[in-house]
């Protein structure tokens, strides 16, 4: 597996001799500076894998291979009329980066949001802190500060109740925090709303309902994915994060079920699956391990992260290898996977993986950084994921008792 770890480019607070300095061999990068729709250039790709791949005598190099992520346009999403514009930057941005040898794309479909979270740095029990969902600040924040219609119905009678004490003991910097909190999950760096500014951008999914999103989403890859195989490029949709409607608004990657009616929508090798396994183990109904069995031959990239979830719909993340995933299970699936596509003389046989959402320690306290991307944490996260890697590699499975294996 090759070891891989996010940078979000000059501006990260961890740099690149940071993240040398962990082991990791391959950059998960994207141009965060371009806004949503206009094409990336090659001028604008090379330059940024120079800041990457930059050769110094002595030290050891590091590739940009996954490019995380080329945001999708809202105006695709919706198919409003003149999206096919957008479409075709997606597609001159993808061949623009084949021209420079990167041909994996990490993307997503979240329709407004890219993830959810209610606090970005909730206390941990050893020290340090985490990213954290919490179904009762969520309530609080639908029914109580947005005033979205029906969104009762989308929470238990008990988590109402509790959001409607918590929305009242809350102080105004309480409330400023939780809207912050979630607006972090906005693609990109240029849009942030108030809550005004929330309601109105909502507005334009009215009316979208599941049915609708998914014939959008199957158009969009109708249209790219045939560049994509043309190009020898590998697309790999990410799963919703969380795994669950939000803010009234569909979410149509979240299980088994989904995934597989993705890969049948284009059911070809270059349409594939970011196997998330924080997003995907948010839901109580994923098998995880079993998951990615399913899929394996669509898998071509992994974000190793672990949850722990509460009986109302909160979670947090956990230790990578103390939450309610069992990532030595997960892992074994995709050695097991690599093994084959070398056996068939697969060039993609091994699967880039990244630590992600680490919690925040030691010296990682206190500073400016991307929320849930700390540099201590995080190679905590990668050093026990390259030990349970390294322990499955010395005694490769024939016959387990995984339900992963089993499938």
């Amino acid at each position: 597996m090759r070891e891989s770890w996010r940078w979000f480019g000059p501006s990260d607070p961890v740099t690149i001799d940071d993240i040398r300095q962990t082991g990791a061999t391959d950059i998960v990068s994207a141009l965060q500076g371009i806004p949503t729709g206009e094409p990336w250039s090659i001028e604008a790709i090379e330059k940024h894998q120079a800041l990457i791949e930059r050769f110094e005598t002595n030290l050891t190099p590091l590739t940009w291979s996954v490019v995380e992520s080329i945001p999708v346009h809202e105006d695709i999403k919706l198919a409003r009329a003149g999206h096919e514009q957008y479409v075709d930057s997606w597609i001159a941005s993808m061949e623009n980066l084949a021209h420079c040898g990167i041909k994996t794309i990490c993307y997503n479909f979240m329709p407004l949001l890219d993830w959810t979270r209610t606090n970005l740095a909730a206390p941990v029990a050893r020290g340090g802190t985490c990213l954290r969902f919490d179904a009762i600040r969520m309530a609080a924040f639908e029914i109580h500060m947005l005033g979205r219609e029906h969104a009762t119905d989308d929470y238990s009678p008990e988590v109402c109740a509790k959001a409607a004490v918590w929305f009242q003991q809350a102080t105004e910097d309480d409330r400023e925090a939780l809207l912050s909190a979630i607006m972090a999950g906005l693609p990109g760096a240029f849009d942030r709303y108030d809550i005004a500014g929330l309601r109105e951008a909502l507005t334009q999914y009215d009316g979208i309902d599941r049915a609708t999103l998914r014939a959008n989403y199957k158009r969009f890859l109708q249209e790219v994915v045939p560049s994509a195989q043309d190009l020898g490029m590998r697309l790999c949709v990410h799963p919703d994060d969380p795994p669950r409607d939000i803010l009234g608004l569909p979410r149509i990657v979240s299980d088994c079920e989904d995934i597989s009616w993705i890969m049948q929508a284009v059911d070809t090798c270059a349409n594939g699956l970011t196997l998330c396994s924080g997003s995907l183990g948010a839901n109580r109904q994923n098998d995880v391990p079993a998951i990615a069995a399913r899929f394996a031959d669509r898998i071509h990239f992994a974000h190793l992260r672990n949850v722990r979830k509460e009986p109302d719909g909160s979670f947090e993340e956990a230790a990578h290898l103390e939450g309610d995933t069992d990532m030595v299970a997960l892992m074994r699936v995709l050695l097991v996977e690599e093994a084959r596509r070398r056996d068939a003389g697969r060039t993609d046989h091994a699967i880039p993986f990244r630590p992600d959402h680490g919690h925040e320690i030691l010296s990682d306290i206190g500073r400016d950084l991307v929320p849930g991307y700390p540099l201590i944490g995080r190679m905590r996260g990668l050093a026990e994921l390259r030990g349970s890697a390294s322990a499955l590699a010395l005694a490769p499975p024939t016959n387990t008792s995984s339900t992963a294996m089993k499938l």
